[in-house]
């Protein structure tokens, strides 16, 4: 025993004094680079005096990037995240300024921007050097890891030894999408779940699944607020969209603005009287809901009440950039997803591909956001939790939503971000290897989406437009010349028995006063008249606009129509004339039938939400190719009904139920709150041997899935 215990002291040793000696060479070939940067007096010195000298340097400054790096960080994190992202650079300078003036030679000195450089330089290859040679040592990283879950518990009740359960939210990723995936071999951790052999996703000769894939069906309005919300806090009643207006209020509600995210998730509480999925010891990390998580992190709906230091929505950034060299490696990867982004947006637009969306401005900065600082601070919660033994962690990755909204849900973009997902997800399966409890790892999705173009680039003109042409509105000459924007006037006239009007004037009907709001929510438009406090039935609407209606359900870019009726409750509206009373749709599903199985339903349950849109408009579905026509500029969308957005997948171990009987689909979130439950349920029984794992964890979450 005395003998393992020498050996590895003397491997830790060893292992310290490579990294001090290859930050020592770093730093010399810096000071022959950079012209700021010496480690010489003017007068020169010998060879010796100049090693020594980046000798102490290196090691004061990994002293102090050890010892003082985490005071700073904590002392920062008030600080709004993107602007901590930039200190951090500032900071690590700082280390190293006196780092030198702490050097007993006082030969050296730094230009305040060239000790930006090298401390940066410095930190990355003194974490990349440190993380090749411990992948060689197995003890090592098990150790490091133990230490950190007993430092995380310190204090605390003794861990269960029960399993925990993660569940990891692929966002926007379809139950279709994943299966290409693995086909086509981007995604090998899952495929070696499911038990699939190399090339095209068939089944491996020995079998060897440990996860099962299912699909289920979200409701109508397929978009992450109101699927994450009715999963983590099992009711998304009266959440029409992903925006809305709410004529009690006369407010917009927005599923990813904070004070709408507070209010939806205070209302679901209220309605569950529980609260939340993650209420027994659990961890939010990324979400819009905090689903009752002791523990929160980049959740959206506490970001908008005062903070206090268990509910901070920034903390989970101090675990990340309480290391140095993990804000190095972000911000390299950070540049590197920018230059991929105007890269890749060059090439559609000189190959003149189609369907295509503008990509410039903030974007580029707003897709590497999304694909490397979210991925690798939730990445590093997620596994501080595992090491904390954590009952239950729900954490949203939303990479691929955000590339496949401007880039369209198949292609090399995608794929390539498919990929560096399933990295991490290879990463959090060997640390909760090394975890103090077992963990089984589900991972789901909240929505897909649906190809096509958006609705404006194919009509010339957007919702709006259409909306206010059909109510005799003025619209913008770029939508008069269109060809549906002169349909639209011409129904007008129509519809009000009046003569081609000269001159191009536009007859104003009465209540010229209410001025429509047009929403969209992908491919789902929301209509409603503010003047109007209750929500306004097909008569009313035919009576101050005769024509809107018909221009809208004839339309060729529009699906159908959900309106209230004052005859039959409810009414689905479609071209030539189709109106099919809601309690009807189960035996003539009219303009419903392209749809798929469930639409009716989804339809009906959206109508008895006290806060649905005067008129709800879906857009034009081929089910052929699962096209859609956003109303927003998007060319991947989600958010109604057609296609794959409302196909997303659960893909759960083994050892769990299966998520329905008799193999059938969950249908709506918040049936799958309820397998959610239920599997924790299951995952509190029995005490389970915990799993040594066959190999060693990566020692930082960010260095092995940064691209």
């Amino acid at each position: 025993m005395r003998g393992v215990r020498w050996r590895r002291a003397f491997s830790q040793a060893g292992r310290s004094i490579a990294v001090w000696g290859v930050s020592t060479l770093t730093m010399l070939v810096l000071a022959g680079i950079l012209p700021d940067f010496r480690l010489q007096s003017a007068d020169g010195d010998s060879s010796t005096t100049i090693a020594v000298t980046a000798a102490v340097g290196a090691g004061v400054f990994g002293v102090l990037s050890a010892l003082v790096w985490p005071l700073l960080v904590r002392l920062l994190l008030l600080v709004p995240a993107l602007v901590l992202g930039m200190l951090v650079f500032f900071l690590n300078g700082s280390l190293l300024l006196l780092a030198l003036r702490l050097n007993p030679s006082g030969q050296s000195e730094a230009a305040p921007e060239t000790a930006v450089i090298v401390a940066a330089v410095m930190s990355a290859v003194a974490s990349a050097t440190g993380g090749a040679l411990a992948v060689r040592d197995d003890d090592a990283y098990r150790r490091r890891l133990y230490r950190l879950a007993d430092r995380r518990r310190r204090g605390g009740p003794a861990c269960p030894v029960t399993p925990g359960t993660v569940f990891l939210q692929l966002d926007g990723v379809g139950h279709d999408v994943l299966e290409a995936a693995v086909r086509k071999g981007l995604m090998p951790t899952v495929a070696r779940w499911l038990g699939r052999g190399p090339g095209q996703g068939a089944p491996a000769a020995d079998g060897g699944a440990t996860h099962r894939l299912t699909r289920w069906r979200t409701d109508w309005s397929s978009q992450t607020g109101a699927s994450q919300l009715g999963i983590l806090h099992g009711s998304n009643h009266d959440v029409p969209a992903f925006r809305w207006y709410e004529k009690d209020s006369g407010e917009v509600m927005v599923c990813n603005r904070p004070t709408s995210a507070a209010e939806l998730q205070r209302r679901a509480v209220e309605r569950t009287g529980d609260g939340g999925l993650l209420s027994a010891d659990g961890a939010s990390r990324g979400n819009l809901f905090g689903g009752g998580a002791d523990e929160q992190a980049l959740v959206l709906s506490i970001a908008a009440r005062r903070r206090s230091r268990e509910t901070r929505s920034r903390a989970g950034y101090f675990a990340y950039f309480s290391d140095p060299a993990n804000a190095v490696r972000t911000a390299l990867s950070f540049v590197a997803e920018v230059v991929r982004e105007i890269a890749q947006s060059t090439r559609a637009r000189l190959r003149k591909e189609r369907p295509r969306v503008g990509r410039g401005g903030l974007y580029p900065l707003v897709r590497a956001f999304a694909t490397v600082v979210e991925r690798d601070v939730v990445v590093a919660a997620v596994t501080g939790d595992l090491l904390a033994g954590r009952t239950a962690v729900y954490a949203d990755l939303v990479a691929y939503d955000e590339v496949a909204h401007h880039s369209g849900p198949l292609g090399p973009d995608t794929e390539q971000v498919l990929g560096r997902l399933d990295r991490a997800l290879a990463l959090i399966e060997s640390v909760a290897e090394h975890a103090p409890r077992p963990y089984r790892i589900v991972v789901l999705s909240d929505h897909g989406q649906s190809p096509g173009e958006t609705f404006r680039a194919r009509y010339g003109l957007s919702l709006g437009d259409l909306v206010r042409a059909g109510c005799g509105l003025p619209v913008p000459r770029r939508a008069e010349r269109t060809h549906s924007g002169a349909e639209a006037r011409a129904a007008v006239r129509a519809a009000l028995r009046r003569p081609v009007e000269e001159g191009g004037a536009h007859h104003r009907p009465a209540g010229r006063g209410s001025e429509p709001v047009v929403l969209a929510s992908g491919n789902l438009g929301l209509v409603s008249f503010p003047d109007v406090p209750h929500r306004m039935s097909k008569e009313e609407i035919d009576a101050r606009h005769p024509a809107l209606l018909s221009t809208l359900a004839n339309h060729p870019g529009v699906g159908f129509l959900l309106v209230r009726s004052e005859q039959h409750g409810g009414v689905v509206l479609g071209a030539y004339g189709a109106e099919i009373p809601l309690d009807r749709l189960d035996d003539d599903r009219g303009p419903l039938a392209v749809f798929g199985p469930g639409a009716a339903d989804a339809v009906r349950r959206t109508h008895s939400f006290p806060h649905t849109a005067d008129i709800m408009v879906n857009s034009f579905h081929d089910p052929d190719d699962g096209e859609v026509l956003a109303f927003e500029e998007q060319i991947g969308s989600h958010g109604g009904l057609g296609g794959a957005q409302a196909r997303p997948f659960l893909l759960s171990p083994l050892a769990l139920s299966a998520p329905g009987e008799d193999d059938a689909e969950p249908v709506g979130a918040e049936h799958v709150h309820r397998v959610l439950r239920r599997w924790l349920r299951e995952s509190d029984g029995p005490e389970v041997p915990l799993a040594t794992g066959p190999g060693p964890v990566p020692e930082t979450a960010p260095e092995e899935h940064v691209a």
